[in-house]
């Protein structure tokens, strides 16, 4: 039975979900998930999920982020990236100065976003870009998101740039695009964009469908592999390792507060637990 973690390069023209169906078919395993979706438009690191492993997709959705994006200037669409319908055209002659300056006042630390039409969110019980389609638009609360850095990385005309950005949960791409468009009075839109970095994971971790095809659960990472910046605990007898087995804290003495890999005597992973007191407390079993 395959168990373990699989870190895809996500094609153009897939969404998340295709990715998950075609690793269903070729490991034969019908749990599987994904963290952190990704557009079909888009590309790159999207960690999915295998067997056991899919009790973990809750703790790789919230971790950082980081994008390499395409800025298109003087282009708005209905669905802020390329693949929308046009809506406005604007001559766009912006330097890279005035770009610079615009991601550093506005898009930097802990801002405010619209989360676009064309989105999974819900409202009233319905996905947002269910209603797009429909030809609705409804008002969206604005949400908060942190930009911890923007790197123009390149710029090939005077109104497309390439950007580097590492960002938290939840942050909308396209949308820093189409805002940066709009602080520019020029309008924007995503040209293209391709995820290097997400749960910690990056682009050369990553592998093709193809090579799961190939090779099959030879390609699986072990679930642990998701916690490695926590330290890992050993449990030191029986009695303790049956009691976690159990879903009942143990008693470790000499132990630091914080969260920690427990492992069996076995070396088998057993659970992440949070210690307080020298108590460890299971906050999830993977066994």
């Amino acid at each position: 039975m395959a168990n373990g973690i699989l870190i895809i390069d996500k094609p153009a023209g897939w969404t998340s979900m295709d990715v998950c169906a075609k690793i269903r078919g070729i490991l034969r395993e019908k749990r599987v998930g994904h963290s952190g979706t990704l557009d079909p438009m888009a590309t790159g690191v999207l960690p999915v999920f295998v067997g056991r492993a899919t009790r973990a997709v809750s703790f790789a959705e919230n971790g950082d982020k980081e994008y390499v994006a395409g800025l298109r200037l003087g282009l708005v669409t209905d669905t802020q990236d390329i693949t929308g319908n046009v809506l406005r055209e604007t001559p766009a002659q912006v330097s890279r100065e005035a770009l610079e300056t615009v991601l550093q006042r506005h898009f930097q630390g802990e801002i405010q976003q619209i989360p676009p039409m064309y989105s999974a969110i819900k409202v009233q019980g319905k996905k947002l870009y269910e209603l797009a389609r429909a030809g609705q638009e409804v008002a969206r609360k604005p949400r908060s998101v942190t930009i911890y850095e923007t790197e123009i990385l390149s710029q090939t005309e005077d109104g497309d740039f390439l950007l580097r950005v590492r960002c938290s949960k939840g942050t909308y791409i396209r949308t820093l695009c189409h805002d940066a468009g709009e602080a520019l009075q020029c309008g924007g839109c995503m040209s293209s964009l391709r995820r290097t970095e997400a749960a910690g994971f990056r682009l050369a971790d990553a592998v093709t469908l193809e090579a799961v095809q190939e090779r099959g659960e030879a390609l699986l990472r072990p679930l642990d592999s998701l916690f490695v910046q926590y330290p890992a605990l050993t449990i030191r007898s029986a009695g303790q390792e049956k009691r976690v087995r159990c879903g009942n804290p143990i008693t470790l003495t000499g132990i630091a507060g914080g969260t920690y890999r427990l492992y069996g005597q076995d070396g088998a992973f057993l659970c992440l637990s949070q210690a307080q007191g020298g108590i460890l407390t299971s906050l999830k079993n993977f066994f």
